[in-house]
């Protein structure tokens, strides 16, 4: 499910937004100012409650699976839909279920949201057991256009498939030189051709920029780097196997040693070492009786 943010205005006759009247926030998650003559707690209705019970529903998925909080630039609708469709795709090729059984029903798809940073700021402040100084760190107060990714499981190469598939999908915007911020300004500042005439307007030439800004799991938020270094990891089924054959290795081994004893080998070593211990005893009592020279 694909959900446009409401600060994106467009006309019927073209999709460029007018981004002078676009207004963004970043991510609360402090308590705000008491206003006097306004109810504490807040009490939303109409479609800011519909927005804070959906928030909170896709907050739920994360005992069992990631939520990515994505931040975004620049995207029209049609770039949103492709985004979301190289996403699903990404994830329908590395489904595990379908790994062990072509004949098993696929996992749901990820569900990428647009969310209003205010009303969803709202809902993770009331959320159990979620570390909220951690998300204040993550969110680190940059403003601006928020979605996030909803994963069905908790698999390394199931979200490294998406993360890559968002990389290749959004390449990394290369920044501003100079000469083009010095030309901005200059156009900004630059009079009219014809003074006392509107300037027409001109379709904007959008440049999506998309940043991952960490994940949020049981509670917990993992930054970029510790997320990628999740994605790395094998899949679930091989960690289990590992984790097993570490418990089972000392098993193993005291198994190898009394089969060891059964075949006689361990006695034959206890009466070598009691041999040598009776020989040292031996040496040192002549040494002790002998004359002084």
């Amino acid at each position: 499910m694909l959900c446009l943010s409401s600060t994106v205005r467009t006309t019927s006759k073209s999709s460029w937004s007018t981004r002078s009247t676009v207004r963004s926030y970043a991510i609360s998650v402090k308590p705000g100012k008491v206003l006097p003559g306004k109810k504490y707690p807040r009490v939303f209705h109409d479609k800011k409650l519909f927005q804070y019970t959906w928030y909170t529903r896709i907050l739920n998925t994360t005992h069992a699976a990631p939520l990515i909080f994505l931040h975004h630039d620049e995207f029209s609708a049609n770039r949103l839909k492709k985004l979301r469709k190289d996403i699903r795709t990404a994830a329908l090729k590395f489904d595990p279920e379908l790994k062990k059984d072509a004949n098993a029903e696929p996992l749901p798809e990820p569900t990428l949201t647009v969310v209003r940073t205010g009303i969803f700021g709202a809902a993770l402040r009331d959320f159990p057991d979620v570390n909220l100084e951690q998300v204040d760190v993550m969110i680190n107060d940059l403003p601006g256009g928020y979605a996030v990714l909803s994963l069905p499981i908790l698999d390394p190469p199931y979200l490294n498939a998406v993360l890559r598939a968002m990389d290749r999908s959004v390449p990394l915007r290369p920044p501003k030189t100079p000469e083009e911020i010095a030309k901005e300004i200059e156009e900004k500042n630059a009079d009219p051709d014809q003074p006392g005439r509107r300037v027409k307007r001109q379709r904007k030439t959008l440049v999506p920029d998309l940043k991952v800004m960490g994940a949020l799991i049981e509670g917990k938020v993992l930054l970029p780097d510790r997320m990628r270094e999740v994605s790395k990891l094998p899949n679930l089924d091989t960690l289990r196997a590992q984790i097993v054959g570490l418990l089972s290795s000392p098993a193993s081994q005291l198994a190898a040693v009394l089969s060891e004893a059964s075949g006689g080998k361990l006695a034959r070593t206890l009466e070598g070492f009691k041999k040598a211990l009776e020989e040292g005893e031996g040496g040192a009592g002549a040494g002790a009786d002998a004359p002084p020279s």
